[in-house]
């Protein structure tokens, strides 16, 4: 799944869209991989999954970032549809 990572938000969270990417903004800076791991662990939250069940596929210096998240495919379908809105 694509994510597009905001570092330096107000608060955390998953949410929006931008092209086909889920936008996950986080209060973290993009500073030695803290976004990255903030947004791993907003897309867990987001998607009710253990962080270990998210991992980074590509993207790791970048905002466009690709991650494969572990579950029923149904279930996480859903939970993207409710997430994504236009913005």
């Amino acid at each position: 799944m694509a994510i597009r990572v905001r570092p330096g938000a107000p608060r955390t969270e998953a949410g929006g869209s931008r092209g086909d990417a889920l936008v996950v903004r986080v209060t973290a800076r993009p500073v030695g991989g803290k976004a990255t791991g903030a947004a791993l662990r907003a897309v867990a939250d987001a998607f009710g999954v253990r962080r270990a069940d998210v991992t980074l596929v590509t993207g790791a210096a970048s905002r466009d970032k690709v991650v494969r998240i572990v579950g029923d495919p149904d279930r996480l379908a859903r939970r993207l549809g409710a997430l994504r809105w236009p913005g």
